[in-house]
């Protein structure tokens, strides 16, 4: 027997990841913004295509035109997306190894990873933390209303520069719920945020330290000195000493004047919905239900442009000229093709998702259910990466307000009854709702919640309790309770000065 090389022929089939597949793919994960930024891109390199105007309203569920794509692109999308989702797949066995995943059917273990554990260290920027704080500390729709628009006036170091007048009258509010919203709002962990003045910020800090004494109210009010150095006329207005004033002007630079610097920036801007809900009644059973249907100005209006094909293949002789127009003509039909197909898909999601969480919309959060990606690609015969990309940053306009797609997926705890369990979501939710209530004299432990929590039929640990007390911002007991004896005492500097004083503020006046 002779061992050398040889060859040897053989078939097998595999999957061609194509770029336009990967591009068909890739597009299901973008957010409105982003589509229409690669829209925009593609109506620029590709002659062919033809934006329209097109005012036909929202495309609902059962009367949408995509519902008509083609099936050799959604067969190709279908096949396409475990190639991709390789790497989302090992992850994935990995979790579920752990007891992690189908928490949905079984409920999870204490000691199993949550999602929480996989967040990345990474900053948190100022807009996500402003936004869970005022979910917390505001439970009236009209004052987290007011609150909203306050912190769409945060600047990146923090202060907000809106007018009080000007914020009444665009929210169509009084002029006193305003001040009292925002005075709330400058309670909000790190001191200084919301202030309008640097005097202001600097007050809400030393007010946490209990410092804001009559001489610090005085220094405040006198940084124009303090920038200038005008150590005598300083000592007079806060009277006190020099050893006293150096002890204060050292103090004065221990603070932190651009509090939102603590965090990444991104303004807080509004949501637009990808999909509406609304209350509907079932045309067959009379019961009520629920009607989808896609937002028409969050979806691209683009179209091929025939005519002009035409025109161009007739006046194309070089082999190469009509090489390029049929490239970019089936680059075109493809597109289209993909942005139906992507519409159709996120509207097969969505209703899933909305017949599976019926509760939530009807009862609130108390009734979300537990929810893994693997149930919905399961209903509707997607892959769970294909799933994952669908709700990624897509939003839901209901009844209930505008969620992300994905606030709907949510880890299950088990509850006292035999075969129930309720979602992580919900029992976050319930914590929210127990700190919110209580007395700042005397806040719950974690001890308490969890007694709490198990007296409405939830099995939960201390340690998960303070899991999801951190990952929502809220402090111990002790520091609310510490919180709680300096909140009212913070007293509000008024004393406006310029950018440029207050940078020479805190640099410190020369002996």
């Amino acid at each position: 027997m002779r061992i050398g090389p040889s060859l040897i022929l053989a078939s097998r089939q595999t999957l061609a990841m194509t770029p336009q597949l990967q591009q068909a793919i890739k597009l299901l994960q973008f957010s409105h913004l982003e589509l229409a930024t690669f829209i925009q891109h593609e109506l620029e390199r590709n002659p062919l295509l033809q934006e329209t105007s097109s005012d036909d309203g929202p495309i609902a569920e059962r009367e949408s035109p995509v519902a008509e794509a083609p099936t050799d692109t959604a067969e190709a999308l279908a096949a396409a997306a475990p190639a991709l989702a390789e790497a989302d797949d090992r992850w994935s066995r990995e979790f579920a190894d752990r007891g992690g995943d189908g928490a949905g059917a079984k409920g999870a273990r204490e000691d199993a990873p949550d999602a929480l554990d996989f967040v990345a260290d990474r900053k948190q920027s100022l807009a996500s933390h402003v936004l869970e704080q005022i979910e917390i500390v505001f439970s009236d729709i009209g004052d987290r209303r007011l609150a909203l628009k306050l912190a769409e006036g945060l600047d990146e170091a923090g202060y907000c520069r809106l007018e009080a007048s000007v914020v009444a009258q665009s929210v169509d509010a009084t002029l006193d719920s305003v001040e009292r919203v925002w005075a709330r709002l400058r309670q909000i962990e790190p001191a200084g945020l919301f202030a309008r003045s640097l005097a202001e910020c600097l007050g809400a800090q030393l007010a946490e330290r209990d410092r804001l004494d009559p001489a610090m109210k005085a220094l405040l009010d006198n940084l124009d000195l303090v920038a200038a150095g005008e150590l005598g006329q300083l000592r007079r207005r806060c009277a006190v000493d020099d050893e006293d004033l150096r002890e204060m002007l050292a103090e004065l630079r221990t603070l932190d004047p651009r509090p939102g610097q603590k965090f990444d920036f991104e303004p807080i801007q509004p949501v637009q919905p990808d999909l509406f809900l609304t209350a509907a009644k079932d045309p067959e059973s009379g019961e009520d239900g629920w009607h989808i249907e896609l937002n028409t100005d969050a979806l691209p209006k683009v179209l091929v442009d025939r005519n002009y094909h035409a025109t161009l293949m007739k006046g194309a002789r070089a082999k190469s000229d009509r090489d390029f127009v049929a490239e970019r003509f089936q680059s075109a039909n493809w597109l289209v093709k993909t942005l139906e197909q992507r519409a159709t898909t996120i509207l097969k999601v969505a209703r899933e998702i909305v017949r599976q969480q019926d509760g939530f919309f009807r009862y609130g959060v108390s009734a979300l259910r537990p929810l893994v990606l693997r149930d919905i690609a399961i209903a509707t015969e997607l892959h769970e990466s294909t799933v994952s990309r669908v709700t990624s940053n897509k939003y839901i306009a209901t009844p209930r307000g505008i969620f992300e797609l994905k606030y709907f997926f949510t880890s299950a705890l088990p509850a006292r009854t035999p075969g129930v369990v309720v979602s992580s979501e919900s029992v976050r939710s319930r914590i929210r709702l127990l700190v919110g209530g209580e007395n700042c004299a005397q806040p719950l432990s974690d001890d308490r919640i969890v007694d709490l929590l198990k007296g409405e039929g939830i099995e939960i640990a201390r340690r998960t309790v303070a899991k999801y007390r951190e990952a929502m911002r809220i402090p111990s007991s002790a520091e609310r309770r510490r919180l709680g004896r300096l909140g009212m005492s913070r007293a509000q500097a008024t004393a406006p000065i310029s950018a440029a004083i207050a940078a020479q503020a805190l640099s410190g006046p020369g002996d």
